[in-house]
């Protein structure tokens, strides 16, 4: 499938029907007529062609552009972005039809110090410790489109109780939370919605969180998660023991013995024979394909031994690679889907994540994403709001036209 891409002028002009359509569909919840044109002629000027996609430049390329009704609509009005988001999760599902749910972040790089949310933070964009926001993003996906459904703007610690809050407009309700408890918020907001999640996925940042791992399960929903190889494990054969009883006190509790083995260790003794050679998509210089193992295993840190202190630990998969020349595997994934789960679909699960990094660069090089130069918490929200809108229009656009395969 051919990427998502900014428009030449005459591209728009050709799409402008539909995307009027699209638009008065997903804007139908802002209570003003104002608001609901102001939306559709941002959305213009985030598709069409330039190199910034900041109000000033996106007004000046437009014909009917004001850039000073367009600061208003995005920084100062006040209409929600939840009702539209919403409506674009429920339309995006539906062109979609998404294998999976991924859970990721991204960095906004920064400057000066009062844009909402920014501190020296990691940031991918950057590579390295940087001034930069971090947003939270769930989207869905199959092989061959997905789409951003919701946002979270990650708040640091040291905003709780920041001076700055006041001249960002931060709700006094809005608090500093772990990537991956907002990621467990989206998840429950899109359930409100009416939308059931697929198996969701996400990096070892997101997968090494026992919490988020169990919040997973508490709600009924399957995941394949990236995990560190160091995460202990023992094999799914062992059992807890019970120590020999004193005759005194309380009789111990039966416990698994130390040492634990950990992911690395069970994927390396499992041998290189184990490992299936398989392929999980065409990419753009030929198959990409290498080795696998699915072993059943039970993690064995710490909250999960206190989550049921007097049960046996659960068993999940271990699905781990081992590519060809390497002297061991690089890669594991933690996954609570059934017993009879076939190697290949823990396969593919596991490397669809590498939609929402493409999704990541459409947004910020075609769509602006990471241009927004307001500082306030509404103003944010609503810019990404308003992107991932016309990001979901031109997935639409690209799904009912598919390139021929000598094209993609």
């Amino acid at each position: 499938m051919g990427r998502v891409a900014g428009l030449s002028a005459k591209e728009l002009s050709r799409v402008r029907g539909r995307l009027e359509e699209f638009a008065a569909a997903m804007f139908a919840p802002l209570p003003r007529k104002d608001q609901r044109g102001w939306g559709g002629v941002y959305l213009r000027g985030l598709m069409l062609e330039g190199k910034r996609k900041s109000i000033e430049p996106m007004a000046a390329r437009l014909e009917d552009g004001d850039e000073q009704c367009l600061q208003q609509f995005v920084n100062q009005s006040p209409w929600r972005c939840e009702p539209v988001r919403e409506r674009l999760a429920l339309r995006m599902s539906d062109e979609i039809a998404p294998e999976a749910w991924v859970l990721d972040d991204t960095g906004f790089p920064k400057f000066g110090r009062q844009s909402v949310g920014v501190a020296r933070q990691y940031c991918g964009a950057l590579g390295k410790i940087g001034n930069c926001q971090l947003g939270v993003s769930i989207s869905a996906v199959t092989a061959q489109a997905s789409c951003p459904l919701d946002w979270r703007l990650y708040l640091p610690e040291e905003w709780d109780d920041d001076p700055r809050r006041a001249g960002c407009r931060v709700p006094d309700e809005v608090r500093y939370a772990p990537k991956w408890q907002l990621a467990l918020e989206m998840i429950d907001e899109l359930g409100g919605w009416g939308l059931v999640a697929p198996v969701v996925l996400g990096d070892a940042a997101y997968g090494d969180v026992t919490e988020l791992r169990l919040g997973l399960e508490q709600r009924d929903i399957s995941y394949v998660l990236d995990v560190k190889g160091q995460t202990s494990a023992v094999p799914e054969t062992t059992r807890p023991e019970r120590p020999p009883y004193a005759g005194t006190g309380r009789p111990p509790a039966a416990r698994y013995r130390r040492p634990f083995g950990s992911l690395a260790a069970l994927a390396l003794a499992a041998g290189p024979d184990a490992y299936r050679e398989l392929t999980w998509r065409e990419g753009t210089r030929g198959a990409m394909s290498s080795r696998f193992v699915a072993l059943r295993v039970r993690p064995t840190n710490e909250k999960l031994r206190r989550a049921d202190p007097d049960g046996e630990l659960p068993v999940r998969w271990l699905l781990a690679e081992w590519p060809a020349g390497q002297d061991a595997p690089s890669d594991f994934w933690l996954s609570n889907l059934p017993v009879d789960t076939p190697l290949e679909r823990l396969v593919a699960l596991a490397k669809l994540r590498w939609r929402v990094e493409q999704d990541y660069r459409e947004l910020k090089d075609a769509l602006g994403l990471d241009h927004f130069e307001g500082r306030s918490w509404p103003g944010w929200h609503h810019h990404v709001t308003l992107v991932s809108v016309a990001h979901g229009f031109l997935t639409t656009e690209r799904l009912r036209r598919p390139p021929t395969r000598a094209a993609a």
